[in-house]
């Protein structure tokens, strides 16, 4: 979200990324930073950190390269921008002469390169790793220079309210809030961003924006693939802390919070936490866990979730959420927010669906059934990014005056090609120290806080089909209230 470069200087960085050889480094960071393009400090370097001994500066800056051209960049553009911007420090054992080890290298490349202390740390490593790393970065005096430092920390940020209180005591040890950005990629999604753009400068919606014009709010984050080799990482999570304490949260409290006093990082995570307060506590009875079997999607076999590599013959672990929020305020009583998020749905889809009101007469009616249905505005972050107002209008030529529902629809693709990586405008913002998109201190506890007591559930993880929506309880549980899940 930061402005031009051009028009807003930024003095050269150094970017160090702690996991420097890892997976989420090469195909995610490193083509991130090279598409910054002119957006990209001046000067600037980058220094992988890793455990291996394995590479010095000119290895890692063909081991970069490659990196860069298996993301499908060319190789010459990839070989000009790597020459001389890349640095190696192997850590060792991660003790506190490997920390000291690393302090002196920072300071010796800001040296060399002229860089005037504006250090950035990537922890690009699991997290598990976090707690270490960062006692080794603050014993170390890697939390302050001369110039700006920043700590940037992947999510998941803490497994329970416990473990996200223990490590924001544990970084606000060393590192001011001012100084943390914690990651959460769907934020980066230039279509997440735009749904402040959508609410906050099109005064048509901000008056339906409530209590009084919409009936239900639902959002779904469907994945058609299983588990894909991650057993081992996701049976110690399961889709409420990989999918809905982070990013489902994310998306509800855009949609939901209060039109900020001033557009700045502050007042947008104020506001955001302001509605995680409201939240009234989750009744158990309104979440529903479930766990996919063995089937088939399109032809190709998944195997049961308690057959894939790394996961336990007897987990309980979930794969699939659904749910019902109620916020308690003002703006938004009596108005239930929906989620629902898996593996091995039918298809891959992020969206949020505004469910408005019908007119309070039915004028329309054919066998005794009214035919108005409820306008809906639904946002499609992934794939086929876009907005679609549904709206019912008479069939052309019926003598019955037959309604149907039909779309008035935009399509990023349509106008913006192609639209930015989430990573690269989040690595932007970290550059230029722009705090909007990232999650403050208050929004992780809050969120836990809320997330936390369904994690000791004593509920039955419920089986469902590959292909499917979910168990049948998932559509029980909006039936309770006369509404059912929108497919588009």
């Amino acid at each position: 979200m930061s402005s031009d470069a051009e028009s807003n200087p930024v003095p050269p960085q150094l970017f160090i990324i702690l996991g420097g050889t890892g997976d989420l480094n090469r195909r995610k960071l490193l083509p991130a930073l090279f598409r910054l393009g002119d957006a990209w400090p001046a000067g600037s370097h980058i220094l992988g950190v890793a455990r291996s001994a394995d590479h010095d500066d000119a290895s890692y800056e063909a081991w970069a390269i490659d990196a860069l051209t298996e993301a499908g960049h060319p190789h010459e553009a990839a070989t000009e921008w790597c020459r001389g911007r890349m640095s190696f420090v192997s850590l060792g054992e991660g003790k506190r002469e490997d920390y000291a080890r690393l302090a002196d290298a920072v300071k010796a490349i800001e040296l060399r390169h002229e860089i005037p202390g504006n250090r950035i740390f990537y922890l690009a490593l699991p997290p598990g790793a976090f707690p270490s790393t960062i006692r080794g970065l603050g014993g170390a005096g890697l939390d302050r220079s001369e110039g700006k430092t920043r700590l940037v920390v992947e999510k998941p940020f803490g497994r329970d309210l416990e473990s996200a209180l223990e490590l924001n005591q544990l970084v606000h040890r060393w590192y001011d809030e001012s100084q943390i950005y914690r990651i959460d990629h769907y934020l980066g999604k230039e279509t997440v961003q735009n749904l402040l753009a959508f609410r906050f400068a099109n005064a048509i919606f901000e008056p339906l924006w409530n209590r009084d014009h919409i009936e239900s709010v639902q959002i779904t984050v469907a994945e058609s693939l299983g588990i894909e080799g991650r057993g081992s990482y996701y049976d110690r999570s399961g889709a409420l802390r990989d999918m809905v304490q982070n990013h489902l949260t994310q998306l509800l409290t855009l949609i939901a919070m209060e039109v900020p006093a001033i557009f700045d990082a502050d007042s947008i995570r104020a506001e955001k936490v302001k509605v995680l307060h409201s939240i009234e506590t989750i009744d158990p009875d309104d979440i529903v866990f479930g766990q996919y079997t063995a089937g088939a999607i399109d032809g190709h076999e998944i195997p049961a979730y308690r057959e894939e590599r790394g996961v336990a013959e007897d987990s309980n672990t979930e794969t699939f959420v659904a749910g019902r929020i109620a916020i308690d305020n003002w703006r938004w009583q009596g108005v239930p927010f929906y989620f629902r998020t898996g593996k091995a749905m039918p298809e891959k889809l992020t969206q949020i669906a505004i469910v408005f009101r019908r007119p309070p007469v039915c004028l329309f009616e054919a066998f005794g059934t009214c035919m108005v249905h409820s306008n809906a505005l639904v946002i499609r972050l992934q794939p086929e990014e876009g907005v679609a107002l549904y709206f019912d209008v008479k069939v052309p030529g019926s003598d019955d005056f037959r309604l149907t529902t039909l779309p008035l629809q935009f399509r990023y693709a349509d106008a913006f090609q192609p639209l930015p990586d989430a990573y690269q405008t989040l690595c932007l913002d970290v550059i230029t120290e722009d705090q909007t998109l990232f999650v403050h201190a208050n929004e992780v506890e809050t969120s836990w806080r809320l997330f936390t007591p369904l994690l000791e559930r004593s509920d039955e993880v419920l089986p469902y089909a590959p292909g499917t929506w979910g168990p049948d309880a998932a559509d029980q549980l909006l039936l309770r209230n006369g509404h059912s899940w929108r497919k588009g």
